[in-house]
């Protein structure tokens, strides 16, 4: 039995594997994917330190610096999935993808979350024929054309800026009055010169035969319709937690986040915590994720140190 079980691959997971090694703390570090939902990205500029970096070069960048780490100490499964968590007599036990079980006295949950999809007529029909949900995978394809992005946030304006580089045009829709994005980031990208921006936008339908076409939207200030004649669509519209295999072990919320207390990153069962895109804080970021995965470490040090 170990120590610590860590569920991802992602800054929260990674930077508490880092210190685990350090506490000498004997752990299993599980993930599907190393360096969680920034992989999308062409270029990080807020990861502190480092004033632009590549997704998938932060991927390997956070992969290397724990395995320069983990030694004898901190044993690492990729490419598999924890697919159930449970109680057993000294800890917990998770069985993953490939069927095999690993127990653990403590476990950290940081498994992120993945992207929310696109409910629409034609969307499910349509993806990879001009629906997509990754703009630095598929963006290129639609050099020239003319291209919408559905979501306010900022992975929306981020996606727009990217698209900006080779598309004709950009033309991001948002359901509500006012975007999510952060001032800065909105008011740098609505300046170029090819993006437009349409608040209070329903996106109802795509349209499209063999490949897409358009995208219909309704002004929900007015109720009219209106067809964007566009040949691409990127899905920026959230994301949803990666903790269905908790199996009602720990507390959720509304949204299926674990529920923390933010000052240990503790869950509601014994000897559980959770950092990350998976929890229920108010910020999501990776920057947020990491400093929250050290939090949770700390704090397990402590607790299983003090048994």
């Amino acid at each position: 039995m170990y120590d610590l079980l860590i569920i991802g691959g992602g800054p929260a997971g990674t930077a508490a594997g880092v210190y685990a090694s350090r506490k000498n703390l004997k752990t299993l570090f599980i993930t599907k994917d190393w360096g969680g939902q920034s992989t999308v990205s062409l270029d990080i500029q807020n990861w502190i330190g480092t004033p632009s970096i590549s997704g998938d070069q932060l991927a390997k960048d956070l992969r290397s610096h724990l395995e320069a780490y983990a030694g004898d100490v901190v044993d690492i499964i990729s490419d598999q999935l924890v697919s159930s968590l449970s109680k057993v007599e000294r800890g917990y036990e998770v069985t993953l993808s490939d069927n095999s079980k690993h127990q653990a006295k403590a476990i950290l949950i940081s498994s992120g979350s993945k992207r929310r999809r696109l409910q629409i007529t034609g969307a499910d029909e349509f993806e990879h024929k001009g629906v997509t949900y990754c703009a630095s995978c598929d963006g290129p394809v639609f050099a020239g054309q003319d291209v919408a992005v559905i979501g306010g946030g900022n992975a929306g304006f981020e996606t727009a800026a990217q698209l900006l580089a080779y598309a004709k045009s950009v033309t991001l829709l948002h359901q509500g009055p006012a975007y999510k994005a952060d001032p800065v980031t909105v008011e740098k990208v609505l300046a170029h010169a090819n993006m437009t921006g349409i608040l209070n936008a329903s996106s109802t339908e795509v349209i499209a035969d063999k490949f897409v076409s358009g995208l219909k939207y309704t002004d929900t200030t007015d109720n009219s319709e209106h067809t964007l004649p566009i040949t691409g669509i990127f899905v920026e519209i959230g994301m949803i937690p990666n903790t269905d295999f908790t199996n009602g072990i720990v507390e959720l919320d509304e949204y299926k986040r674990i529920t923390i207390d933010p000052w240990t990153q503790k869950t509601s069962a014994e000897n559980i915590w959770a950092a990350g895109d998976c929890t229920n804080v108010k910020y999501h970021q990776n920057n947020i994720s990491a400093g929250d995965g050290v939090r949770a470490l700390e704090d397990i040090y402590v607790t299983l140190k003090t048994k």
